[in-house]
């Protein structure tokens, strides 16, 4: 370190790279600010350099801590270029790639496009405020609580996202804890939530034989999605690497998971009677093939099928309620099995005992005697 005075430095790395240094004491604090490389900043601008950070020194300012601010002061000002649609799409672009499907991303756009962007998508992302916030949602906050609370969850991320790369600054004007929950009602309160409409179990036996008689991949779908108790999107995305026919199993991997987690499935012979004749005629690789090569059957094709039987009372998801509630009501299985059984996370204290195993050997008899109560 070489001194000029007056707190400037060169300073001599042992590389043989040269560069200005200013050392200052600020509340007994030693600091030092890099002023730029010798290369670059000659003797006579270090020197303009340090006099002024001792000027701000003097007035009572960290020349450091000032510096700071009015870079970030630029790049605020370099972000009124930014529109809160622009930085939503960058959000998703960053994130899309950890999402499950295109669909998710295709549902930020959509929500984010109708109901954000008429508001404040043209502004940019550095001026929305709680008063923009509450103008989109108030508007759907009572006829549409789900798709308000998306709204506002996904606005609040793109926020977060503009925040943390420094294009605004200040508190998230859409955050729920603390902010918005003073300001609208919670949305328990605005509307009861609507439960996917199940079938009682007592009318399955009869179902069952109605659906049987319905031709089409949509209906042999919705009779493979009962009888295994899985989910609709499980079912539909099933591959036929994924069954084995001779070992009456379907494991779906962890990635087509809710819980991010693999689960077997046992099939039952009524299960595997269902498979055969499409494994015969498979054209893809999926076990219900769409109408597009390559593609599986459409989310919409097993509430198609309730519609042609004119069920339109009934969802394909309810059908998981209708086996949670004929378990519970029928049978005398452990609820650690059924709730395995419809691949639900459970309890900690449960999940400990258990972490052994999934429990297939038990939930083999479960499906099992679920596949005589719906032929009965």
């Amino acid at each position: 370190m070489y001194a000029d005075g007056g707190g400037l430095y060169l300073q001599i790395s042992r590389s043989g790279t040269k560069s200005w240094i200013f050392r200052f004491a600020m509340e007994g604090r030693e600091r030092e600010m890099g002023l730029g490389p010798l290369h670059t900043i000659g003797l006579s601008d270090a020197r303009l350099l340090a006099a002024e950070a001792r000027k701000l020194k003097l007035k009572g300012q960290d020349p450091i801590e000032a510096r700071k601010a009015e870079r970030q002061a630029k790049r605020l000002d370099d972000a009124r270029a930014m529109t809160f649609k622009q930085a939503a799409a960058a959000y998703i672009k960053a994130n899309k790639a950890g999402w499950k499907n295109a669909k998710h991303a295709a549902q930020w756009e959509a929500t984010l496009a109708a109901y954000a962007d008429p508001i404040f998508g043209a502004l940019p992302v550095a001026a929305v405020d709680t008063g923009l916030v509450m103008k989109a949602l108030e508007a759907i906050w009572t006829e549409k609580p789900e798709t308000a609370s998306r709204l506002r969850g996904r606005v609040e991320s793109v926020l977060d996202w503009a925040t943390a790369r420094g294009y605004r600054n200040g508190e998230n004007p859409a955050r729920w804890r603390g902010h918005l929950e003073k300001l609208l009602p919670a949305r328990s309160k605005v509307k009861a939530v609507e439960h996917h409409a199940a079938l009682p179990y007592r009318e399955l036996p009869k179902f069952m034989t109605a659906l049987r008689d319905q031709a089409g991949n949509g209906a042999r779908a919705l009779e493979f999605a009962i009888l295994t108790a899985a989910r609709t999107g499980e079912v539909i995305g099933a591959t036929w690497d994924e069954i084995d026919l001779d070992a009456e199993t379907w494991t779906v991997p962890k990635e087509r998971m809710k819980a991010k987690r693999e689960h077997r499935v046992f099939l039952s012979d009524s299960a595997v009677a269902v498979l055969k004749p499409l494994k015969e005629a498979a054209r893809s690789n999926y076990v219900f093939p769409g109408g597009k090569d390559g593609k599986p059957l459409s989310n919409m094709a097993m509430l198609t099928a309730l519609k042609r039987m004119k069920r339109d009372d009934l969802t394909a998801h309810g059908f998981r309620s209708t086996f949670r509630d004929w378990a519970a009501e029928m049978t005398d299985y452990p609820s650690e099995v059924v709730e395995m059984a419809l691949a639900h996370v459970v309890g900690n204290k449960v999940e400990a005992a258990y972490r052994r195993g999934d429990l297939f050997e038990k939930r083999k008899g479960l499906m099992g005697d679920w596949e005589k109560f719906a032929a009965a």
